[in-house]
């Protein structure tokens, strides 16, 4: 059972002051719990040790499927396979931040992976920021969390620069190099978690550039803002996936910036990989032993309760969840029905007392960072509640 400690909420006007504004939901409930999970200290040192292993795991599993040309079996498209290759060779090509989904992990349940948001996760704002404000604002100490997420994620930008050497090496290193972040116009939560990013970046020590997607000019030679600056980085909250099927073009003359080393890419293209559910499948097969694991096919279960998801789907859209015999228990509504499914062995989510479910995620930037939980229903959907943690 999940144990809850009740806080009091922070107000619209402290939440909008931080630039969050996309605290109510589309029903007008509040989209932050006035809660926190109570967490002990083994519990966040597990989850710790899980999201390092299972990263691991992911990056031995990506070698597996470039090495066998696996990549029709997880849906990638065409046009982004020469970009996959050419940033999965280079390290150069850095992996900023990724977020684990995890049933279990709380009052003894084992922890199991669920999915891996790897090129565009949500929730930063809320577990790098909000989390801080919640304990500040109900007098409780701040460092009591699994949480430090904008200090990781610093490190991991002046890695772009290091690499694996010690990021004290940054400065001297550095030389005026600039990173452009790009989200789409018109989306609140996209555009404050970009220029989230772009202001750890800056404090990372980088000159950096915001411009929105629609305006970005691209040709062979390099990535520009509207007035024509040119930079060595770009960074766009935008799939990859939707990249190749939405802007094919777009998606070629990248793959040609990549091969003329005229810009970095990130998050890289290799994180469509990595984003794929149908990864899901080929970590089981690689490692039916880890303990972190749930059996996954392409094939439904038979004879097991089970979840089918989309392998390209987010926010819980198309999920459906299966029991033993075939039959059809729940299924949420969405845009990927018809996209290629995995199926996932069913594991409960813990719940609290009313009966509630809670899904943690554990944010990775170089190495697990933070720690935050989405409560819902039997499925997590868009209309899920972010809750903060305290440890205990």
């Amino acid at each position: 059972m999940i144990n809850l400690t009740k806080i009091k909420p922070l107000k619209t006007e402290q939440l909008e002051e931080l630039g969050f504004t996309w605290h109510t939901d589309s029903d007008e409930s509040r989209y932050i719990s006035d809660t926190l999970i109570n967490v002990t200290h083994d519990e966040a040192e597990a989850y710790y040790v899980a999201a390092n292993e299972i990263y691991d795991m992911y990056a031995k599993a990506a070698e597996y499927v470039i090495e066998n040309n696996l990549f029709f079996e997880l849906v990638i498209p065409f046009n982004l396979i020469e970009a996959i290759k050419k940033s999965w060779e280079n390290d150069v090509h850095w992996h900023i931040y990724s977020r684990f989904d995890f049933a279990g992990g709380i009052d003894a349940k084992p922890i199991k992976l669920l999915e891996f948001n790897a090129d565009t996760p949500t929730s930063l704002f809320e577990s790098a920021l909000l989390q801080w404000a919640l304990l500040k604002s109900n007098n409780m100490d701040e460092s009591e969390q699994f949480n430090n997420l904008y200090e990781a994620i610093k490190e991991n930008f002046k890695r772009l620069v290091t690499l694996f050497d010690d990021t004290e090496l940054f400065d001297e290193r550095y030389d005026g190099w600039k990173i452009l972040f790009s989200s789409i116009a018109g989306n609140d939560e996209e555009e404050a978690t970009t220029r989230l990013l772009q202001q750890i970046a800056t404090d990372a020590g980088f000159n950096t550039g915001f411009e929105y997607l629609g305006d970005v000019k691209f040709d062979e030679d390099g990535i520009y803002d509207r007035d024509d600056n040119q930079y060595e980085y770009w960074f766009k909250l935008y799939p990859w996936e939707d990249i190749a099927t939405d802007e094919p073009e777009l998606a070629t003359m990248l793959t040609s910036i990549m091969q003329n080393q005229s810009a970095i890419i990130l998050n890289p293209a290799y994180t469509l990989l990595f984003q794929s559910k149908g990864m899901l499948k080929i970590l089981y097969d690689l490692f039916p032993d880890s303990p972190y694991l749930l059996k996954t096919s392409f094939e439904p279960l038979v004879g097991i309760k089970h979840v089918q998801k989309s392998v390209f789907g987010r926010e819980g859209a198309n999920v459906a969840i299966v029991d033993a015999n075939g039959t059809l228990l729940q299924e949420e509504d969405g845009p990927y029905k018809n996209h290629k499914k995995i199926y996932q062995e069913y594991v409960e989510l813990n719940k609290d007392a009313s009966g509630a479910k809670y899904q943690a995620g554990v944010f990775f930037a170089y190495e697990a960072s933070g720690l935050g939980f989405r409560k819902g229903g039997e499925i997590i959907n868009n209309m899920s509640k972010f809750v903060g943690h305290v440890l205990v």
